[in-house]
């Protein structure tokens, strides 16, 4: 990977003057949107909230519509609702999961419980299609009805795999399309529809989001072999332990008969996992999925040329696909 992926702080430089207001309202906005349920639901909504990390897709959402929607309030209700999807997922992944951490912070289900983790984050997902119908606009809520349909079958997908070592490369990015890609392809659907673009703009912007989203979870199945625990907030192997075979297993299986013949279901401590990483390493298969995803990465870039963007706002696009092509948390 490259030295140093571009910051969000550099991306919305790039993107010009309007944009640190508005992350700053959909900030505002996920606050209020994640508590007034009760203190105990409050509390955790607001505490998955506060983790949410890098805010990618909100950012996708504004970046998407340029400077000329900014004064529109669907535009907010649309970076937030994205937002709250993206942080429910997390909280119902953690529960299936059975993950105590979550970027090194302890998980809801690990401080109050599975069954408040799942009123946790049905609450995220209630929150987010009324934010998102409240603005108005059916097109928006049809959309990211069509993304968190997405979510629940490449989450169900995952499951039928897991374990299953003979999974196809055609399959795994199917997964990786579902669980991750159509969100950020939903993301800059909204903004672009918030900008009220012309269809072949909407399309070719949702194009680049969901190109981007492919990339993001195969490089996310990268580190989860590569990365140290400190950079990525859980250890290595995680994936392994739970049975999800990702495209480095794969590739990995394919260069070496008997990695392709390991019982998953015998991996069953962090130790074992990290040798078993350290032998997919040693296969060039991480360098392999690495180079799939930057070419993906390249492809997604590719619907931005033919666009007439704003100043600053395909700059700023292509950096977004750069830091996913250099992430390395």
């Amino acid at each position: 990977m490259t030295a140093a992926p571009p910051t969000v702080e550099a991306i919305v430089r790039a993107a010009g003057g309007h944009v640190p207001a508005l992350l700053a309202e959909v900030e505002r906005r996920l606050v209020a949107l994640a508590t007034g349920h009760g203190p105990v639901l409050a509390h955790h909504a607001a505490h998955t909230i506060a983790a949410g990390g890098k805010r990618l897709r909100p950012l996708l959402v504004i970046l998407a519509a340029g400077s000329r929607a900014a004064a529109r309030p669907e535009l907010i209700a649309a970076a937030a609702a994205v937002e709250l999807i993206h942080s429910a997922t997390l909280v119902h992944d953690d529960v299936l999961d059975g993950a105590s951490l979550r970027r090194g912070v302890p998980t809801v289900s690990a401080q109050g419980g599975r069954a408040l983790a799942v009123a946790t984050g049905d609450l995220l997902f209630s929150r987010a299609f009324s934010e998102l119908t409240a603005a108005g606009s059916l097109e928006a809520v049809q959309a990211l009805s069509r993304a968190t349909s997405a979510l629940a079958e490449g989450e169900l997908l995952q499951r039928e795999d897991a374990w299953n070592q003979a999974v196809p490369v055609e399959r795994y990015l199917l997964r990786c399309e579902l669980k991750t890609a159509r969100l950020f392809e939903a993301s800059c659907r909204l903004g672009a529809l918030a900008a009220q673009a012309p269809a072949a703009q909407i399309a070719a912007l949702a194009a680049f989001g969901r190109g981007i989203g492919i990339a993001f979870q195969l490089l996310d199945d990268v580190l989860d072999v590569a990365g140290p625990a400190a950079l990525t907030g859980k250890h290595r192997g995680a994936d392994l332990l739970d049975g999800t075979v990702t495209l480095p297993l794969i590739l990995a299986g394919e260069r070496d008969s008997a990695l392709a013949a390991v019982d998953l279901r015998a991996i069953t401590t962090a130790e074992q996992a990290e040798a078993l990483c350290d032998r997919v390493a040693a296969t060039g298969a991480l360098e392999a999925a690495q180079a799939r995803a930057l070419a993906i990465v390249e492809a997604a870039t590719a619907q931005l040329v033919p666009l007439a963007l704003e100043e600053g706002q395909r700059e700023a696009l292509e950096l977004v696909a750069r830091s996913v092509a250099d992430r390395k948390a």
